[in-house]
């Protein structure tokens, strides 16, 4: 219930207009966002990295709903790459981007995909010219087809593209089939947005789907990338690694930034690929609102810090 009430909130202008004006809610939320600007995301990224974690950066902001913002969006891509590489950052891939194909124009109606390939396209010569990759988001059940098939153009020219499926959508362990050949990057979470139940698992259920997919990545001959903060799924996805005679290197661990960093850097300490993914930019509250939907820990962290700073 509290899942699906603060789902709700992340639509919900009202309560965005609310949140963004109490004075105390922008220091809470740095845990969870890098900043607002790509000198505060880079330093984030050189932290982790000093640190033997890796990231994937991601420039928030999604349903962009004109042309204008959908290509600046993508300028602010080719900005953060560009400062990223002359960091030294970027090189073997240690930092990454993620990209939304709703932030780079998908929802802009019929051309709308047309447009997000054009810009995701863009963002992806920048990533190379940086020497590293790039991984489109996955949003809600709409989208999906959409951005699968961005995906499939995009890996003609980039073959290093990396998916993202989510094990709460009924369909996915069927895309994890399909997705799981040699050369292929797939990051499997669990999801994060509000779904019917006619296309989505619900509960225990989700879980349980989780397992089915993993097992189908860590069985294929592609790069899977573990999203999860879930100790269980942790443990079960070294085993799965272990069993499929799969060397540290040909999969990798992915978690949020300012979620269980100790459990991140326990992991890198053992040789093990741990990816941070690190927001950044002023359009934090929708993400935020999802990151508490998916942990009740974290709804309780956020009170506590605004009436402890209150």
């Amino acid at each position: 219930m509290l899942r699906q009430v603060l789902l709700q909130a992340a639509g919900s202008t009202w309560v965005r207009d609310l949140v963004q004006a109490t004075p105390v809610t922008r220091g809470v939320v740095r845990r969870y966002v890098a900043g607002t600007e790509p000198f505060d995301a880079v330093t984030v990224c050189a932290d982790l990295v000093g640190t033997g974690r890796t990231a994937t950066l991601d420039h928030l902001g999604e349903d962009t709903t004109d042309l204008a913002t959908a290509r600046a969006v993508r300028d602010a891509y080719r900005q953060v790459l560009t400062a990223l590489s002359d960091a030294g950052l970027t090189d073997g891939g240690r930092v990454e981007v993620s990209v939304k194909l709703s932030a780079v124009g998908q929802a802009l109606g019929r051309d709308g995909e047309k447009i997000a390939l054009e810009h995701a396209h863009d963002i992806c010569v920048a990533a190379a010219e940086a020497q590293t990759t790039v991984t489109l988001d996955m949003e809600d059940h709409t989208t999906t087809d959409s951005t699968l098939s961005v995906l499939r153009e995009l890996r003609q020219d980039f073959p290093w593209v990396g998916a993202v499926l989510q094990a709460y959508l009924r369909r996915t362990e069927g895309d994890c089939a399909d997705l799981a050949g040699a050369g292929s990057r797939v990051r499997l979470c669990k999801g994060a947005y509000n779904e019917p139940a006619s296309v989505a698992h619900r509960g225990n259920d989700v879980e349980l789907s989780y397992v089915r997919c993993l097992k189908v990545l860590m069985g294929g001959e592609g790069y899977p990338m573990v999203a999860t903060h879930d100790p269980r799924l942790i443990d079960l996805a070294g085993a799965l690694a272990s069993r499929h005679h799969r060397a540290p290197g040909s999969y990798e661990y992915q978690m949020l930034y300012g979620v269980r960093p100790a459990e991140q850097q326990r992991l890198a300490d053992l040789g093990e690929t741990v990816r941070v993914y690190v927001p950044y930019g002023t359009q934090w509250y929708g993400y935020l609102m999802r990151r508490l939907a998916e942990r009740p820990a974290n709804l309780a962290f956020f009170v506590r810090s605004m009436a402890s700073k209150a």
